[in-house]
């Protein structure tokens, strides 16, 4: 038993197919196969069963998973912590849901970030991954919200991926919108006002629950609904559309100079935090990468 058959399991049990697993982790299907096949054959149980729709992970496969993401897990805070390989060039990764502040604040890492060479990674992702990059050491900051529906559910996700949450804002839902949408001149909007227009939000993928979503309210219906994958469509279709989206009202003027922040009359809030391991220590980057999201969050709450 290695540690990359451990990753090729755990990678094969996320997808809920070994195609499709091949392809994220760049191995040919019959590779993965054969060493799936290998594996269950030294272990003696069947960790998969295979069928005409996919696989299905056996009783037996649950329990080992179980194990075998432990042993990965902590393969890897032991190959972060450490690892002997000295480079010259700077790593540095957040994962976050899709804030214009947090763009705003990594653009401000970078021009101040005077080396020749880095490797810097800014991912805006679902809230699933966002906690799997941090859990995993794929990102050292993860940017997301919680309010009083979803935190018992995150929280969870959070305790059991040694995570921590700490909080940058508290925030009144606003909608953003067109500068050229009708409702852009409302002191404030409601629910019934925003009906006529199509909603926008962000697809979550297999992990589509409404506790992962990054609009609040996310249970309510909606007559006109439209799901996107990033941000620059997203207000694309706010303006080609006259859509809104439901988030904290913090925005860019810099760089969303078309979008239009309006607060939504609900009795509900936000507070968007940053998540780190709690088994690691920020590094200097990290800590130059949190300064610049206050300071930037604060700049844009002063302009609501």
């Amino acid at each position: 038993m290695t540690l990359q058959q451990l990753k090729y399991v755990i990678e094969v049990a996320r997808s809920r197919s070994i195609s499709k697993a091949a392809q994220n982790l760049f191995i040919s299907q019959p590779s993965l196969s054969n060493a799936l096949k290998e594996l269950e054959k030294e272990i003696g149980i069947t960790i998969f069963s295979r069928t005409n729709k996919g696989i299905i992970i056996t009783q037996e496969g649950t329990e080992f998973l179980g194990y075998a993401r432990q042993v990965v897990e902590q393969a890897e805070l032991l190959e972060n912590r450490y690892s002997i390989k000295q480079s010259q060039q700077q790593h540095f990764s957040v994962s976050a849901q899709h804030y214009a502040f947090a763009v705003s604040a990594f653009v401000r890492l970078l021009k101040n970030y005077n080396r020749e060479e880095y490797e810097f990674t800014l991912r805006e992702t679902k809230t699933y991954e966002i906690i799997e990059d941090v859990k995993n050491l794929r990102s050292e900051i993860g940017i997301l919200y919680i309010n009083e529906f979803n935190q018992k559910v995150i929280s969870k996700f959070l305790r059991e991926g040694n995570l921590e949450f700490h909080e940058l804002f508290e925030a009144k839902p606003h909608v953003f919108i067109s500068s050229k949408n009708p409702l852009v001149d409302q002191d404030y909007v409601t629910l019934s006002d925003l009906i006529p227009y199509p909603y926008l939000s962000f697809e979550q993928g297999d992990y589509n629950s409404f506790y992962f979503s990054e609009e609040i309210l996310s249970t309510l219906s909606r007559p006109k609904n439209i799901k996107v994958s990033d941000r620059a469509t997203l207000f694309n279709l706010l303006i080609g559309l006259n859509g809104y989206t439901i988030s904290t009202g913090v925005i860019s003027k810099e760089l969303n100079s078309d979008i239009v922040s309006i607060p939504l009359k609900v009795d509900e809030r936000i507070v968007v935090g940053y998540i780190t391991h709690k088994n690691i220590s920020n590094s200097r980057l990290a800590d130059i990468y949190i300064d610049y999201l206050k300071e930037t969050i604060k700049e844009e709450l002063s302009q609501l």
